[in-house]
């Protein structure tokens, strides 16, 4: 691969290309219409084709976008009103409480941070807008967690293995797990103090809305004394859900 096409930027090259072809091409289209030597534009797709970015026909020696490919343009999809309809909710969340807040969709395992609104004069904190956070020991995880089925909380922690800790508290089996979103069910919302920050706590609500899995938290000192912030944080969610529900 020529140092001024580094492989990234050829594989989104392709994916570019591919995503506005009508069928799938072959390698020797791709090629060429990237200006990428035929041998590394080969190897790049079957590099592709291992992460399921793009998918071989071999009967017709053509290339096309993969579920990969899909799943992420669909991850967009669902990311992007959801930002766009939260934003002034989750502001005005942070008005009510005085407290920071931020929205979180599920990613694997993990929680991404896709708004924050910090509140005046409230310390930064971890979970700024693209942070990835272990689900399970955050508050944001745990709300989303609890209002999956069972076998997809057990396939996303199938043992042990799969359990983190930032400050050596939170779950560590998948049966602490199961208790701990028992309970977050069973209650509506989501907390944790001190798991992912150590001084810092957070009260989560998960945003029900079909197939988007997220959530609302709010996050503060924990030696700071605050009111009672449920029903602020369920009722910013159920409002994000509605606007959703409603585009």
């Amino acid at each position: 691969m020529p140092r001024s096409v580094p492989a990234a930027t050829a594989a989104l090259r392709v994916l570019r290309f591919l995503s506005g072809q009508p069928v799938p091409v072959s390698a020797t289209r791709i090629a060429g219409e990237l200006g990428l030597p035929r041998s590394s534009a080969y190897h790049l797709l079957a590099a592709m084709a291992d992460e399921d970015f793009v998918v071989h026909y071999p009967d017709d020696r053509t290339w096309g976008m993969g579920i990969a490919a899909w799943e992420v343009g669909h991850g967009f999809a669902r990311q992007e009103p959801l930002a766009r309809l939260a934003r002034v909710p989750l502001a005005r969340l942070v008005d009510r409480v005085g407290q920071s807040a931020h929205l979180v969709v599920l990613h694997g395992a993990d929680v991404l941070y896709v708004i924050e609104e910090r509140a005046p004069g409230r310390p930064p904190l971890v979970t700024d807008v693209g942070v990835r956070l272990p689900a399970h020991l955050t508050a944001s995880g745990r709300a989303i967690l609890a209002a999956l089925p069972g076998p997809q909380v057990t396939a996303l922690y199938p043992g042990k293995g799969a359990f983190t800790s930032r400050t050596g508290a939170g779950p560590q089996s998948p049966t602490e797990l199961r208790r701990l979103l028992v309970t977050t069910r069973q209650r509506g919302y989501a907390t944790e103090d001190g798991e992912v920050t150590e001084g810092f706590a957070s009260i989560a609500a998960p945003i029900h809305a079909g197939t988007i899995h997220a959530s609302v938290a709010v996050t503060w000192e924990s030696r700071t004394a605050v009111g009672d912030l449920v029903d602020d944080v369920r009722a910013t969610a159920a409002e994000i859900a509605r606007r959703l529900r409603h585009t």
